[in-house]
């Protein structure tokens, strides 16, 4: 576990150190610190490549995107969310796009059923979740054609 929290780690200072210019005032809300989101993202990316497996909910035995969600928010920050990824949706408050943090939760239609999809975003429009098609915990963008095209909401769960 040493190893993914050094990979994470690394990957958040590659991803911070990206952006050279400095945010317009309208973005600098949008990334406005929140000590347990950044708990929550760095936690999710030390799950980067744990296997895949509907209803999972442990590394050891494979994650789906749900179980991986409540997975990262007990082990992270000790807050027990749980249930589909429609249940955890109803759970938090709603959190415009333009105004999303890192520990921030993003949803999506991705099997014609709303929010039935669920991932951990960490700032820079990318987010971690749990894809069943590639078999592995994973980074991908938000405005990505085809979760652009899912997108439906996102939630919050801290200040």
């Amino acid at each position: 576990m040493q190893i993914r929290t050094l990979i994470a780690t690394w990957l958040i200072i590659l991803l911070s150190a990206c952006g050279s210019v400095p945010p317009a005032p309208e973005q600098s809300q949008r990334f406005a610190y929140s000590e347990k989101g950044n708990e929550v993202s760095l936690f999710a990316l030390g799950l980067i490549d744990t296997g895949y497996r509907f209803g999972g909910k442990n590394p050891e035995a494979g994650l789906d995107c749900s179980g991986m969600v409540a997975y990262i928010y007990k082990q992270a920050v000790g807050l027990q969310i749980g249930g589909s990824a429609a249940d955890i949706a109803r759970q938090g408050r709603p959190v415009e796009r333009r105004s999303l943090r890192p520990g921030d939760l993003v949803f999506f239609n991705t099997r014609n059923a709303p929010f039935s999809h669920v991932g951990v975003f960490i700032g820079d429009e990318r987010f971690v979740h749990a894809p069943s098609g590639n078999g592995r915990v994973r980074i991908d963008l938000l405005n990505a054609s085809y979760y652009a095209q899912r997108f439906e909401a996102a939630r919050s769960y801290f200040d």
